[in-house]
């Protein structure tokens, strides 16, 4: 018998298991998995959060892939995706089958989520949710005003300041 391990990793087919129930968000533009898991706190959950990245990928280059099982994502978490990954999907899975499929929509506005770069901005220095509104143009970076502080923002700057 041969004992020697191998200097190849052994592949099985899927690099990620399949899940019975639950959320697979696909289409993540590359090292923004885990912004979206600490923004809508998926880890403080009680739920099996598996998180693929720097897959290969047909759109991009390299994409994140996040599994959550047992629990189906909100309209109002998708947008929360859409704010970091404009062009994911959300597949919802029933019975280890896709059952519904849609890309996210990025929103007018989002508030609560994304706390404002500006240090002088009041939401900085009071107790209050901010609100920022989003510039719905084909190009990308997104584009995100400050409702109080009215300053604007690319995707990249607010990435970083989120609560």
């Amino acid at each position: 018998m041969n004992m020697q391990p191998s200097s190849q990793p052994q592949v099985h087919g899927h690099k990620v298991y399949a899940i019975e129930h639950g959320t697979v968000i696909d289409h993540i533009p590359a090292k923004k998995a885990l912004a979206i898991v600490t923004v809508l706190q998926l880890a403080s959950k009680q739920h099996v959060i598996t998180i693929g990245l720097n897959f290969d990928s047909k759109k991009n280059e390299h994409k994140d892939v996040i599994k959550i099982e047992k629990r189906e994502l909100t309209p109002e978490e998708a947008n929360v995706i859409a704010v970091f990954a404009p062009g994911a999907t959300i597949n919802i899975i029933r019975n280890f089958v896709v059952s519904e499929k849609f890309t996210v929509t990025v929103p007018k506005s989002i508030s609560k989520l994304i706390v404002c770069p500006n240090p002088m901005c009041i939401t900085n220095h009071e107790s209050m949710n901010t609100l920022f509104h989003i510039s719905h143009t084909d190009a990308l970076p997104l584009s995100f005003r400050c409702e109080y502080c009215e300053k604007q923002f690319v995707q990249e700057e607010l990435l970083d300041f989120h609560y």
